[in-house]
């Protein structure tokens, strides 16, 4: 049933990931410029995944470290699936696909992608949860 629950969490993020690139390509690049608007929408999605996974603890109803850390890992590989397979189907190459994965220009993909292995985890931490021991 986590399994589940986490799948449906993750496509929740992907909405809000989703919402992100608009506001950052609508919004923050012609305001901030390209460097600063992708730093600026790196960290709100690293905030955005760690806040739905606090938020959505109680209701996965997991606690032990090892079931966060299945979760964070599970979104990360939903994610990097996710990217790669949209990527490919836009005919992107691969030196295009993997260029994301660099700091080049402000971009801030990979921690991004830390936040969303690490966020179950994270936001156990910011609950106080004791069993992380």
């Amino acid at each position: 049933m986590i399994m589940i629950k986490a799948v449906i969490l993750w496509v929740g993020i992907l909405v809000l990931a989703i919402a992100n690139g608009a506001l950052r390509e609508s919004v923050l690049i012609p305001g901030l410029g390209t460097p600063t608007a992708l730093v600026l929408s790196g960290l709100l999605l690293s905030a955005l995944i760690i806040g739905v996974a606090y938020v959505s603890l109680p209701w996965l109803q997991i606690r032990r470290p090892a079931q966060f850390w299945f979760v964070g890992f599970g979104w990360l590989a939903l994610t990097l699936v996710f990217e790669f397979s949209f990527g490919i189907w836009q005919g992107k190459s691969w030196t295009v696909l993997l260029e994301a994965y660099t700091f080049k220009g402000g971009n801030i993909w990979p921690v991004v992608l830390a936040a969303t292995a690490l966020a179950p985890y994270i936001a156990a931490k910011l609950r106080g949860w004791a069993s992380l021991r």
